[in-house]
């Protein structure tokens, strides 16, 4: 029982890092290597300086709806976990993690989400910036696809996992 909870408990840890990444990090779209796009940034890298120049990225609807869903499925996912632990330390023997499951599962539901609108609105979002045909997904859209199956069956882990003594 003792390496179930730890594994359960270092997965959640892994999905909420690698979560926040996708959220925060700055290539969701990337033309070359030396410019990207982010959630809330368009950045070209300036060889002068060596770092990375960043404006705010021109706001539509359908970047709103992707950010506010993808803050959502961190937020939901870092209350999932201090649930999780609350439950642990409270819940009499034999109780389910229901709560922990369901806010888990709602954070996979969030990126899902998110990601689904980035994937069918990119040319929407990304409408001012360079020409779309010669850049791609970055790593930071895969990261957030990845976390949707790992979300979602973590959720349905917790809501079977059951506390023993």
């Amino acid at each position: 029982m003792a390496s179930l909870l730890i594994f359960v408990t270092l997965l959640h840890l892994v999905i909420l890092a690698v979560l926040f990444i996708a959220t925060m990090e700055k290539f969701w779209w990337v033309w070359d290597d030396t410019e990207s796009s982010d959630l809330w940034y368009n950045c070209r890298f300036d060889n002068e300086t060596e770092g990375w120049f960043c404006a705010t990225s021109d706001e539509t609807e359908w970047l709103q709806a992707v950010q506010v869903l993808m803050v959502l499925s961190v937020v939901f996912s870092g209350i999932s976990f201090l649930v999780f632990l609350g439950q642990l330390f409270t819940m009499s023997k034999g109780g389910l993690f229901y709560l922990t499951g369901v806010c888990q599962v709602f954070a996979g539901l969030n990126d899902f989400t998110a990601s689904l609108i980035y994937t069918l609105h990119y040319k929407e979002i990304l409408k001012d910036s360079r020409e779309l045909s010669s850049g791609h997904f970055g790593f930071c859209f895969v990261l957030a696809w990845v976390c949707v199956p790992l979300l979602l069956c973590s959720g349905i882990v917790y809501i079977h996992l059951r506390k023993r003594e």
